[in-house]
């Protein structure tokens, strides 16, 4: 299970290698997301809190990068952080996420991306609950989630 630690010897010393590497110019991300999407994660936006569709959803189900396919998040691991954004505590695998120092706005905070494809998903603070203490808060324009029926 990761911890904040982990984060840090991530943001410090190098992420874990990804399982695969996609790849595209800047004219297939816009020909392939919606300009939102494009926004948030090719350009490091963000969404407006309590606006993101996945936001309070709570099925059952994976949650995938919207850029590239690659499953992040496991639904038992969202929780309802009253951020705004949805939240989730632990990655799907640990090489999913890449971790990056992220100075902007005057703070410093750890941005979360897609491992696979560099997508910009949102932020990781240790405010989360326990174990692990995290919370990953990802923009919902950066991700889908495949339902699983019961």
């Amino acid at each position: 299970m990761l911890n904040w630690k982990h984060i840090m010897d991530f943001t410090v010393n190098g992420n874990p290698k990804p399982d695969r590497r996609v790849e595209k110019s800047e004219v297939e991300w816009k020909n392939q997301l919606t300009p939102e999407q494009y926004r948030i994660t090719r350009l490091k936006g963000t969404e407006a809190p309590h606006s993101g569709a996945l936001c309070s959803t709570h099925d059952a189900g994976i949650y995938s990068c919207i850029c590239c396919d690659t499953k992040l998040f496991d639904s038992t691991i969202k929780y309802e952080s009253k951020s705004g954004w949805p939240s989730f505590t632990q990655p799907i695998k640990e090489n999913a996420i890449k971790y990056k120092k992220d100075t902007s706005y005057g703070m410093i905070r750890v941005e979360v991306m897609c491992n696979t494809c560099d997508a910009h998903l949102g932020h990781i603070f240790p405010d989360g609950p326990e174990p692990s203490g995290l919370r990953y808060c990802v923009n919902s324009e950066s991700i889908k989630i495949e339902k699983i029926n019961d």
